[in-house]
């Protein structure tokens, strides 16, 4: 199919996203009616943006928010992990941003609590790098043990921890005076070497399956994204993929794949995806409530 007026690259969807906007309020429109909401759900601890100049009061909570003046015709929200950003064109007063800010009220409470519950799960994913830690390898626990006595980094079954529980063991040759950082470096390593393993193998099941042709697979460390395709079908594919399942990693190969013959979200790029992952939607729910790890 020709792509001469397709965009050359897509992302698979914000996982953790940076923004997560809502529709724009045009300027002079009144607030649509709607049936009462629910109550929007107790709002994180934190309401206020680090570059925030104002305030407004949102369903009895305090909001700070960031304001920028852009060329624009309508007025935008944002709410990232920062907080609430609003864009509005220059001629609009501030009274009528707070009215809009009001008529969305539940919605950006819901949204702040959201982006902090995703920041609480990211901050529990963080690795104390010792002796010990813990790293997830393909959904599965894995201890690391430094051991002076391997010469680099090699994976086996360790003992069972609990009754019918086998864990695996990730024996790094390091000393046991090791730094945290000397620890993080080898595991990250061998986590790539993996990822990369096992992404290309995944890659040429799909590819297989899809009818098309990769040129070309890069590991990304993007801050806001699992994956990505391009037109002339390089994929990128986040190396912390390897943290998660093999049906995680399964969707986002398929995902970006599918690109290459549908470079779009549309109903035949869907169908596209759910010919190779048939219970697409749930898969793709269950990635949604991974977030990206932190950058540890």
């Amino acid at each position: 199919m020709a792509r001469a007026t397709e965009p050359t690259q897509l992302s698979l969807f914000d996982v953790a996203p940076p923004a997560d906007p809502v529709p724009a309020v045009p300027r002079g429109d009144a607030a649509p009616s709607a049936p009462p909401a629910a109550a929007p759900p107790p709002p994180p601890p934190a309401l206020r943006h680090p570059q925030a100049q104002r305030e407004v009061l949102l369903g009895g909570h305090r909001v700070g928010y960031a304001l920028r003046r852009a060329r624009r015709r309508s007025i935008g929200f944002v709410v990232g992990p920062e907080g609430l950003a609003v864009s509005a064109p220059r001629w609009v007063g501030i009274a009528e941003i707070e009215a809009a800010l009001q008529s969305k009220a539940a919605w950006v409470l819901r949204k702040l609590h959201e982006q902090a519950e995703r920041q609480r799960r990211q901050q529990a994913l963080r690795i104390e790098w010792r002796d010990g830690a813990t790293v997830p390898f393909l959904g599965e626990p894995v201890i690391v043990v430094l051991d002076a006595r391997v010469s680099g980094t090699v994976l086996d079954a360790g003992a069972e921890a609990l009754p019918g529980i086998a864990r695996l063991v990730l024996r790094v040759g390091l000393p046991e005076h090791a730094t945290p950082q000397q620890i993080r470096d080898a595991v990250h390593g061998w986590l790539q070497r993996q990822a990369r393993r096992i992404f290309e193998e995944r890659c040429r099941h799909f590819e297989a399956r899809l009818g098309v042709r990769m040129t070309r697979l890069a590991l990304s460390s993007a801050a806001t994204r699992w994956g990505s395709a391009s037109a002339d079908g390089s994929i990128r594919l986040h190396w912390r993929l390897v943290h998660l399942p093999l049906a995680s990693i399964d969707y986002v190969v398929a995902h970006e794949l599918a690109h290459l013959r549908e470079m779009n979200h549309s109903p035949a790029f869907w169908d596209v995806v759910r010919s190779v992952i048939p219970d697409v939607e749930r898969v793709r729910r269950a990635l949604r409530e991974h977030p990206l790890p932190p950058d540890d």
